[in-house]
């Protein structure tokens, strides 16, 4: 195992633990809302958006305990995204992390309250993390918000939807995953930053969310790649769903190798904007994983 992944891992168990106090236990229906909420935010996965926040509040001299109840939060956001993402009247997946996917276990309308617990659960996360200042909490919120919001997370969904009936230009498809997965990935660096005591308009932050998003773009080519070439077994998810609903991808636009080039170029930027940085050594093998990941 290399360095990045025992990195990776650690973090991975840190978030775990932490997701864990925000998890309640119940009988009844209010039970069964507890448990299905803890069924897709403890459901493993490689914690990256959260492994961003504490690196990037590491390297700019923040500490963890500002960094991981934020990092909790939009943890929070992504697993409401993925349980929401993953109903019928959506990408319609039955599966997720080698797992079937929260509606298939739970049913479609206890999913989908699921969903929209955790993501009121990590507004309030952020607003009482008991180790940043006010001013701290009050930005985290806005950042929060404005990532998984209509200008954000959502905005890009409302693209994805619309492309499922037509191609979309490449405009629109670099728009599509600047938001959908590029905001979240964007909205951990300037977490990151801001635990630091770097706010948005900093030189820090701003070449944080830089950072963050072009590995996040580099993110989802990698992404198209695996869904079009590797098996559900591989990547612990359903795979050929892109070409089943005839979604537009990188690879409408480019061969597997002109996208996996795509990727390097845009990893290879990303990594310039941090490149100052004294302790950029693990955010920088972080790009590098995520680029040359298989599942």
């Amino acid at each position: 195992m290399s360095g990045i992944d025992e990195k990776i891992k650690l973090n991975a168990a840190l978030t775990e633990q932490a997701l864990e106090l925000y998890c309640k236990k119940g009988d009844g229906a209010m039970g069964t809302l507890f448990e299905a909420e803890a069924y897709s935010l403890l459901g493993g996965g490689k914690r990256i958006r959260p492994f961003i926040v504490n690196e990037v509040a590491k390297a700019l001299g923040g500490s963890i305990d500002v960094s991981m109840p934020f990092a909790a939060a939009l943890e929070m956001i992504h697993t409401y995204s993925l349980i929401h993402d993953d109903l019928p009247c959506m990408d319609d997946d039955d599966m997720r992390r080698g797992k079937p996917t929260n509606h298939v276990v739970y049913g479609y309308s206890t999913a989908l309250l699921a969903g929209d617990a955790l993501l009121t659960k990590a507004f309030l996360t952020a607003a009482e993390n008991p180790y940043a200042t006010s001013e701290m909490r009050t930005e985290a919120v806005r950042l929060i918000a404005d990532a998984a919001g209509e200008c954000g997370m959502i905005g890009g969904q409302v693209i994805d939807l619309s492309g499922e009936s037509r191609k979309l230009e490449f405009c629109e498809l670099l728009e599509l995953h600047r938001l959908k997965t590029g905001a979240l990935i964007k909205c951990a660096a300037r977490l990151g930053a801001l635990c630091a005591g770097y706010f948005p308009d900093s030189e820090q932050s701003k070449a944080a969310a830089e950072y963050a998003e072009g590995i996040g773009l580099a993110f989802q080519v990698i992404d198209d790649i695996l869904d079009a070439t590797a098996s559900a077994e591989e990547i612990g998810k359903s795979v050929g769903g892109d070409a089943e609903h005839n979604k537009t991808t990188f690879l409408t636009y480019y061969s597997v190798e002109e996208a996996a080039k795509y990727a390097k170029e845009l990893t290879d930027k990303a990594v310039e904007k941090i490149s100052e940085w004294e302790n950029s050594d693990t955010l920088c093998e972080l790009a590098e994983y995520l680029l040359n990941r298989k599942y």
